[in-house]
């Protein structure tokens, strides 16, 4: 009878699918992540993945993770340090947005976010394009 009195954790299995997608699309989000920078720099915010209707890209513009942090107590203040000391041009930061939870995507990828989009020799839309049939295909939530 443990069970009984605890709360309801939220469903979290959006967050591992996330996790899994992620690690096998390194490169390609490396590379995503790169491409955008040199278009917009942070002028837009940080990249999200709004996983609602479906998978896909979106900007996260910095005011509104400030606001979210202050309706939140102050609970994503790390988050936003992150935020404030980022590097493209080494690492890739992005944001998965589920239903009522975010999640930090950050990781350094084995070849450098300039390298990756050199390497793969896509531009932008078509990165756009490849990840968010990819998460369609793979994010079941």
């Amino acid at each position: 009878m443990l069970g009984i009195n605890q709360p309801k954790l939220p469903d979290n299995h959006w967050c591992r699918q996330l996790d899994k997608f992620t690690k096998r699309n390194q490169t390609e989000l490396a590379a995503l992540s790169w491409a955008l920078w040199l278009e917009n720099g942070n002028s837009q915010g940080t990249i999200g993945i709004d996983l609602q209707p479906q998978p896909h890209f979106v900007y996260c513009p910095q005011e509104h993770i400030e606001a979210l942090n202050h309706r939140v107590d102050h609970k994503l203040q790390e988050i936003l340090g992150i935020i404030d000391n980022y590097q493209p041009e080494v690492e890739v930061l992005m944001i998965g947005i589920g239903k009522e939870q975010i999640q930090l995507i950050y990781f350094q990828p084995e070849s450098p976010p300039p390298d990756s989009f050199q390497q793969l020799g896509q531009n932008v839309d078509s990165l756009l394009e490849l990840l968010e049939t990819r998460m369609r295909e793979k994010l079941q939530l």
